[in-house]
């Protein structure tokens, strides 16, 4: 059987399916892998990653190459890793004639990523992450390269149009929550567009958003122990329909609850307000005081 044309773009439906015919590729469903088949979405991710010929690209899960491509015309250089082996040939085969792209074969939530972009991004000005995410795995990679303080500029990412609201809410609204706060305490998110379920091959069931997360230098925050803060975090939002009070006691313990009332209201905080209402700024003064009072958490 004669190739697709490999100069054609690959993000159409007819590309696509010539391509997963070629090979005889099928899906699957374990690894999440949705094909974008619409031009005009991904150049509005590319569009965000705001590339040049002295910035670099890392991609996660390339599928095969439809953003690529379109990174390869844009970016100095693209790091490409796909965990999936049946589509190393086929990343090779249509991204041939792309000098500056390198497939990475391996898992990204177990490679050394700080040696990955040191290696492929060598001279570059900055390096940004890239990508259509498979939705089962999307917070796990989006916390591993925000926790490893990775050198990034951006992180311009098409994920779950849920999680992508969830990443850029506000106090106050229920889809904020300790994935809010974790986020916005690394980056400044901002949504760049909805991308419905059709322009998929196959279709997702739900629709996805391209968000990006503009990597801050320092934190807006002054936080004296981030794990300690995480973990302060994470316990106010235990149970959503508590207040801030109750989830806090069971994170210190029942022993300690009548330090708990004085101690929220030192920072501003009313006992009854529940975690879904307060800022960074305020989960950073509550983390504060819970380590200046000893407690655990």
């Amino acid at each position: 059987m004669s190739g697709p044309n490999v100069h054609e773009d690959v993000a159409s439906p007819r590309r696509t399916r010539d391509i997963i015919a070629k090979y005889g590729f099928s899906f699957k469903k374990s690894l999440g892998q949705n094909f974008l088949i619409d031009q005009n979405i991904l150049e509005k991710i590319v569009s965000a990653a705001g590339l040049d010929e002295t910035k670099g690209a890392l991609e996660i899960g390339p599928g095969i190459g439809a953003l690529t491509q379109q990174l390869a015309e844009q970016a100095g250089r693209v790091a490409a890793v796909e965990i999936d082996n049946r589509l190393i040939p086929i990343l090779r085969d249509v991204l041939a004639d792309r000098s500056n792209v390198h497939v990475v074969h391996g898992d990204v939530l177990k490679l050394n990523l700080g040696e990955l972009i040191e290696k492929h991004f060598a001279g570059l000005s900055g390096v940004s992450v890239v990508a259509n995410l498979p939705y089962y795995v999307t917070t796990p990679i989006l916390m591993k390269l925000l926790e490893e303080k990775l050198p990034l500029e951006r992180i311009v990412v098409m994920i779950q149009k849920e999680v992508a609201e969830r990443m850029a809410a506000k106090p106050g609204g229920k889809e904020y929550g300790s994935l809010s706060v974790a986020v916005q305490y690394y980056c400044e998110p901002e949504l760049v567009c909805i991308v419905p379920h059709t322009v998929f091959i196959p279709q997702p069931n739900v629709d996805s958003a391209v968000i990006k997360l503009t990597v801050r230098k320092q934190p807006p925050v002054d936080v004296r122990d981030e794990a300690h803060f995480f973990r302060t975090v994470q316990g106010s939002f235990a149970q959503r329909r508590k207040t801030i009070y109750n989830n806090l006691t069971a994170l210190v313990g029942k022993e300690n609850r009548e330090l708990l009332g004085p101690l929220l209201e030192s920072c501003g905080i009313a006992p009854a307000r529940r975690g879904e209402t307060l800022s960074l700024d305020e989960f950073a003064r509550l983390s504060h005081a819970l380590l200046e009072a000893g407690l655990p958490s």
